[in-house]
């Protein structure tokens, strides 16, 4: 029996349960979502690891067979890259552990090598091709009328995911039902898993609507957004945490995100990964936030340092009184 790794990516899907054949597609008839398998070729690297359905990483070696998903990515900080650009050698990237499947045009330069694959074939039943789409479920159409804790950022890793952990295990504390969600960014699964781990009673990502990142035209990524929307209000929380993944002037559309969630946006956190990078943000994109935090609140020195540049306070949740002062204007927006 051929033995396959299934990324993150597949655990909307039945692939590691029930039977498919592998086969080779026309190039034309490629597409984002696409669910497909790659080999792995050259010897392991750093990178060489995929993020399982379950969340756990595991390291993979040449020859090994990984199901994945074609789908774009423009990280500031890492890799770029997509689908689109894969050339007529069939070769691309592992651009997140997650399965999310491109080439890579741009990497940064004190990056490691990203893992190589080379294409196999599609995933496919009764002679059609599968994507991620064939494993979303019809949605009801639920009205979004939930107080939302929205979580953006400056750039990637610029402290959101451990910012919502904290305002998680924060709010969990009060009794309240909490909802996680990352709605925007490239496919993986740790940063909701992490959601779930701080105390959330659901979670929820893009990836739950047939989305390996959310590099889309922006009317698409309102479809599938509100379609996101609709499944978190069925489970009617007190509170959704939603981090927003990069920032809102990356291509990742944050600015759509910012429309639909209008009106019910009761506080805005922005982490950010530099003082500087706080004024930047506010002036770039006219967004005031309620709590300024992230890794540019990591010292006493850096939250003076925001208070004097932007005029906004600056609160680390790793400092046990800033985080308590950024606490106290969370349970004021929402009245707890």
């Amino acid at each position: 029996m051929i033995k396959y790794f299934f990324s993150s990516l597949t655990r909307i899907s039945d692939l590691a349960e029930e039977p498919f054949t592998v086969m080779p597609w026309e190039r034309d008839d490629w597409g984002m979502g696409d669910y497909v398998v790659g080999q792995v070729v050259g010897r392991a690297g750093e990178l060489s690891r995929v993020e399982l359905r379950s969340g756990r990483m595991i390291e993979v070696v040449e020859g090994d067979l990984v199901v994945g998903a074609w789908g774009s990515r423009r990280a500031t900080l890492e890799a770029v890259g997509d689908w689109r650009d894969i050339a007529e050698d069939g070769m691309f990237h592992a651009m997140t552990a997650a399965g999310l499947f491109g080439r890579v045009t741009s990497l940064a330069p004190l990056m490691p090598p990203i893992m190589r694959l080379r294409y196999v074939g599609h995933v496919a039943r009764e002679g059609q091709k599968l994507s991620m789409n064939d494993f979303v479920p019809p949605i009801p159409d639920v009205a979004y009328d939930i107080p939302t804790l929205l979580i953006i950022g400056t750039s990637m890793s610029a402290g959101k995911t451990t910012a919502a952990k904290r305002i998680i295990r924060h709010l969990k504390g009060l009794g309240l039902h909490i909802a996680g969600t990352k709605l925007t960014g490239a496919g993986r699964y740790r940063d909701v898993l992490a959601m779930w781990d701080a105390g959330a009673d659901d979670i929820y990502d893009f990836i739950d609507v047939g989305l390996p990142s959310t590099i889309v035209e922006p009317e698409e990524y309102r479809r599938r957004l509100r379609d996101l929307l609709s499944l978190i209000a069925a489970t009617r929380p007190d509170i959704v945490v939603a981090e927003a993944g990069a920032s809102p002037l990356e291509p990742y559309n944050g600015e759509v995100v910012l429309e639909e969630l209008r009106g019910h946006v009761r506080c805005t956190v922005l982490c950010a990964s530099d003082p500087y990078a706080v004024s930047g943000v506010i002036e770039g994109f006219g967004y005031e936030p309620d709590v300024v935090a992230g890794i540019a609140t990591n010292t006493t020195a850096s939250v003076e340092l925001v208070r004097r540049l932007t005029g906004h306070e600056g609160f680390s949740f790793m400092i046990a009184e800033e985080s308590d002062d950024a606490f106290a204007v969370i349970r004021t927006r929402f009245g707890v």
